[in-house]
């Protein structure tokens, strides 16, 4: 497994990336996660969309919530052939609860709980905390990166005005 340091910190401590450093371009690697009723989804899934992949430590933590609520307020005025994907490591059920709680009806959560094949695959995979970094993925409709946003410091938030330019630019 590829390791990569010196790319983010959490809480100021540099961490260590498992994977491979993906650039725009390139073609989004396959995975296979679950949505919150263990269905699994893949990439292939939402084939011939825009996708806007967000990836989490955790929805249960300030800066996660702060984020996927600004998505799914975000998402509503997108257009169809557009999804937000948030992934994270939390389970199912976990995540089934904070949506209903926190009224997430537009972004898709979805857990690598399994065999963490996102975080590997995207490499962003928190070796130390084996946990997903904060970064988002733009993948157009036919799966290739066009924008990736790998945010340094684990407990802030993205720049979301890049990620939705980036995003609309290829309607």
């Amino acid at each position: 497994m590829n390791e990569r340091t010196g790319i983010i910190t959490f809480k100021g401590n540099p961490m260590t990336l498992l994977g491979p450093a993906l650039k725009v371009g390139d073609k989004a690697p396959a995975f296979s996660v679950v949505d919150t009723t263990l269905v699994p989804v893949s990439l292939e899934s939402s084939k011939g969309k825009i996708r806007i992949i967000s990836a989490v430590p955790s929805l249960d933590t300030p800066v996660c919530d702060t984020e996927t609520r600004r998505f799914n307020q975000e998402a509503a005025a997108l257009p169809e052939s557009m999804v937000v994907l948030t992934i994270s490591l939390d389970l199912p059920f976990a995540q089934k609860r904070w949506c209903g709680a926190a009224g997430i009806d537009r972004v898709t959560t979805l857990s690598d709980y399994r065999d963490r094949s996102f975080g590997q695959n995207y490499g962003v995979l928190i070796k130390e905390l084996l946990l997903l970094s904060r970064c988002i993925f733009v993948i157009d409709a036919d799966d290739t990166i066009r924008y990736i946003q790998q945010v340094p410091e684990v407990t802030q938030e993205p720049d979301y005005t890049a990620v939705l330019n980036a995003a609309k630019a290829l309607l």
